[in-house]
């Protein structure tokens, strides 16, 4: 094995010898700009987990959803990763298996804390910011995480010298929402983080990403969970019972293999970039394609959305503090996907979209009825008519 050269012996603030990390000035508060060919020159290795691909990232909620897909994908080319957590360290434990060793770094840190977050991206020449709330608390409000956070992270890494900042919205976030009933505060707080990463970090790359499928999402998973239905499991429930509402569900590898994408490619700086599926659905023909996987097609029935279950998601609204099924939930699912020709999408990215028909059979196969059980080919079809003598006798030839 090669043996790699460390062009920076000193330890860094993990305590820790990294490729990565360069000497920087104490007196000032604010972090010297780094010349990109310093860094670039450290590259060492031919690829891969085990080498140095020149990128250190900073990746705000990688314990998301998205967040793992990404940090395993920059693991993957060989970048060193800076994790700020500030849940358990058990949680962000499993991404530590991401990089070679050494190159997965964590470090606890606070959303309101200047301090905590300038010590985690003083070092970094790539800030990703996958953070996002999809329900309200009482010490977080859409507001706070959406803008006010995402204002304050781009501020920072630009103080701080950053080459390339990430930032991951929401398809449907633009000034004219849709609106349903009372209209979606999730979408309209995504819109306005966009505006301000925009006024403190003008090179920042946005993503736009449509409702995301994969292991362990809230999309299909969501749809097929028992909080979806009513109480008896019997019938789901949509805003014009799905008919009137299009999704264009996107794969989480599709959208995490475009971000990193992103990070090697110069043409992208200060763009748009709208990821999306290769396909266009009715929302009704999606939570019917659902019921047939789940094999619940005498049992369960695709209905219009009742006041009973609107009054079913105000309650979890008013009595849990963590709750994935709410109005802000119903509202965002009634709204239709809709593309801007202007933008980028993941196929400019050199990404080779994922089929949401190729997924979704496998992604919910654990939920289905009677899951022990795996048909044969053809066991459940109507069964083939008999051969008669006709079928027997020989084709004639054309020649």
């Amino acid at each position: 094995m090669a043996a790699v050269i460390v062009a920076n012996a000193s330890k860094n603030l993990f305590g820790q010898k990294s490729l990565a990390l360069l000497p920087r000035a104490t007196s000032c508060v604010v972090c010297q700009n780094r010349d990109a060919s310093d860094i670039a020159a450290m590259k060492r290795g031919t690829g891969g987990r085990s080498s140095f691909s020149g990128i250190v990232a900073t990746v705000f909620g990688s314990t998301g959803f998205l967040g793992r897909y990404v940090v395993n994908r920059l693991g993957k080319i060989g970048s060193q990763v800076i994790i700020p957590y500030r849940s358990d360290a058990y949680d962000v434990e499993r991404l530590r298996m991401c990089g070679d060793l050494g190159q997965i770094l964590f470090f606890p840190f606070q959303l309101r804390d200047e301090s905590s977050i300038r010590k985690t991206v003083q070092y970094s020449n790539v800030v990703i910011n996958l953070i996002g709330r999809e329900f309200e608390t009482k010490n977080f409000k859409y507001h706070d995480v959406h803008v006010d956070g995402a204002r304050r992270l781009a501020r920072i890494a630009k103080e701080c010298g950053v080459e390339k900042f990430v930032h991951v919205s929401h398809l449907n976030a633009n000034k004219d929402i849709q609106k349903i009933w009372s209209g979606s505060k999730y979408l309209k707080t995504k819109y306005e983080s966009e505006l301000a990463v925009r006024e403190e970090f003008p090179e920042a790359i946005i993503f736009k990403p449509a409702d995301m499928h994969g292991d362990e999402d809230m999309f299909l998973n969501y749809l097929a969970g028992k909080s979806r239905s009513d109480f008896l499991r019997t019938r789901i429930g949509l805003w014009k019972k799905g008919e009137q509402t299009i999704k264009q569900p996107v794969y989480v590898g599709d959208v995490a293999g475009g971000i990193v994408a992103a990070l090697k490619n110069p043409e992208v700086i200060g763009r748009d970039i709208e990821c999306v599926g290769p396909q266009r659905y009715y929302m009704a023909d999606i939570v019917d394609y659902i019921i047939r996987v789940l094999r619940r097609e005498d049992e369960m029935k695709r209905v219009e959305l009742s006041p009973i279950v609107k009054l079913k998601a105000r309650a979890f609204d008013l009595f849990t503090t963590r709750s994935w099924y709410n109005m802000e939930k119903l509202e965002r699912e009634a709204i239709t996907d809709w593309t801007n020709s202007n933008n980028l999408s993941l196929e400019d990215l050199g990404i080779q979209l994922t089929p949401l028909d190729e997924r979704i059979y496998f992604q919910l196969h654990r939920l289905r009825k009677n899951a022990y059980y795996s048909e044969d080919l053809g066991e459940f079809a109507d069964p083939a008519p008999p051969l008669t003598a006709e079928h027997y006798q020989p084709v004639k030839s054309t020649i």
